[in-house]
């Protein structure tokens, strides 16, 4: 964990929670060992590795953050004098605040910038999947159909993207 966040304590543990697990409530931490915390919540019992959790928990970016790293993905390798005339273009940003953010994110892990040349360490796949699963476990309880049911709300689909639907949820199917 690191330069992340302090070391865990029962004390300081509390605020880890929120940033981790936002919105559930943790009855109590039982034990650690080796940076994994044991929890009871309710009747079930759960186990979350911090380390991991937190190495995850970098991948969450602000709205502006993400703009500026589907930036770097359509352009990368990009050079930082090209990242700075691309995001006054696109973003209507001055070359500080460019640098401010790529310093930031290159601090986080999501970029490098390494001779001039701006890459990504974190490919925009594993961000977008993140930050779907935090959208849906924040606001649809982790429940799938339940935001499917959400977006759907009045729409109709096409005969071909209902098959389309149905193609992929087969190829997720457990057997």
């Amino acid at each position: 964990m690191g330069d992340l966040l302090p070391a865990l304590t029962p004390t300081n543990l509390t605020c880890y929670q929120a940033l981790l697990l936002p919105g559930i409530q943790f009855a109590q931490a039982f034990s650690l060992t080796n940076g994994v915390y044991s929890y009871r919540l309710k009747k079930k019992s759960i186990t979350i590795d911090l380390k991991e959790a937190l190495t995850l928990n970098r991948l969450k970016l602000c709205e502006s953050e993400y703009r500026f790293g589907a930036i770097v993905w359509e352009n990368e390798p990009v050079g930082s004098g090209e990242l700075v005339t691309l995001c006054e273009q696109q973003l209507g940003w001055k070359k500080s605040t460019t640098y401010t953010v790529l310093k930031k994110l290159c601090e986080r892990g999501i970029l490098k910038n390494e001779n001039a040349l701006v890459t990504a360490l974190v490919p925009q796949a594993q961000v977008q999947k993140f930050e779907s699963e935090q959208f849906i476990n924040r606001t649809f309880g982790g429940s799938l159909p339940g935001f499917i049911t959400a977006f759907m709300n009045d729409k109709k689909l096409s005969r071909q993207e209902a098959e389309q639907l149905k193609k992929l949820i087969d190829s997720y199917k457990e057997d």
